[in-house]
């Protein structure tokens, strides 16, 4: 009698624990588990109002296709890259001119003699003020994929997301050096460009700034090639960059703080000379979910200029 009251328990035990086991096999597969690694985009995307120093006070509208990259010269006469032309306009944002140009203008600047420099694919072309050709010229390799380009003098500095490399050339187009190819022993990494997001600009002290999305970080550079600066900042807050590969495009204000735009998370913020961070110039929500592409410019009263390529305008922000 005993030995069967024991093999009873027994039984009756095996069943809870199988039951149990059905339980978690059939019903808690289906329940949605935490991943602690998660992070809430939507969450990111809020920005406390006290972060935001600018105000939008202009939207400028453009009939184009696509938007690719904006300028402004000395004058703060606005200059649009588009899929078919390069618009000019003036400071309110009257157009004034249209350039017809063969292929995208993915990307342009303009120098302070007025000449207008502009990437296309691999090709660089040099157009006088009045918007004829000056001369062109293409970067070497099968990779080349113009993103950006500065100039200071007769230095023109072209940025090739393709092959990973910033082109130092002379204005008419004879190569000088390479700039920013991985060197241990001079402690330069190289770049990292997982995505065709790859800016640079001229510094207030002639001093190359280059953007090393991979690795989000800024890295200056004199004309000879040596790196003589840089500052990283990765985070997921506003005090950083976070994703593949931010900030995606960037620009100088008169006092030497870097205007940033980002991609993943859409906003355009202001870091300090040290890299440090400022301020919120436009938080997530002024733009569409997804918008990738947001290049910036600022004019002579450091007015920042947002060229927003979804929504199809410039908008220009002021400081409160």
């Amino acid at each position: 009698m005993k030995n069967k009251l024991i093999l009873w328990l027994l039984v009756v035990l095996l069943l809870v624990v199988v039951a149990l086991m059905a339980k978690d096999l059939f019903i808690s597969e289906n329940k949605p588990q935490e991943n602690v690694y998660e992070y809430d985009l939507k969450e990111l995307r809020k920005v406390d109002s006290s972060k935001i120093s600018h105000k939008e006070v202009k939207q400028i509208k453009i009939q184009a296709n696509g938007l690719y990259g904006i300028a402004v010269d000395s004058k703060d006469q606005i200059y649009v890259s588009t899929d078919e032309n390069i618009l000019v306009l003036d400071s309110d944002g009257k157009q004034i001119n249209s350039l017809k140009v063969k292929g995208n203008a993915r990307c342009l600047t303009v120098a302070e003699n007025g000449n207008i420099l502009v990437g296309l694919g691999n090709r660089v072309d040099i157009r006088k003020p009045d918007g004829s050709l000056r001369n062109s010229f293409v970067v070497a390799g099968g990779k080349a994929f113009i993103t950006s380009i500065a100039i200071d003098g007769d230095n023109v500095y072209v940025a090739d997301a393709g092959q990973k490399i910033v082109h130092h050339y002379n204005i008419e187009g004879e190569k000088i050096n390479e700039i920013g190819g991985k060197n241990p022993e001079a402690g330069i990494k190289g770049f990292v460009i997982p995505s065709p997001y790859f800016d640079l600009l001229m510094g207030r002290q002639g001093e190359l700034w280059v953007v090393n999305p991979g690795r989000h970080a800024f890295e200056a550079y004199n004309s000879s090639g040596e790196q003589i600066s840089s500052w990283e900042r990765t985070s997921m807050s506003l005090e950083g960059f976070s994703g593949c590969c931010n900030p995606s495009n960037a620009a100088m204000l008169s006092d030497g703080s870097f205007v940033t735009a980002e991609k993943g998370l859409e906003r355009v913020k202001i870091h300090l000379p040290s890299g440090d961070f400022k301020s919120v110039v436009a938080a997530p929500e002024l733009f569409e979910e997804g918008t990738v592409g947001i290049d910036l410019a600022v004019d002579s009263k450091d007015r920042i200029l947002v060229l927003d390529p979804v929504q199809k305008m410039i908008r220009i922000f002021e400081a409160k």
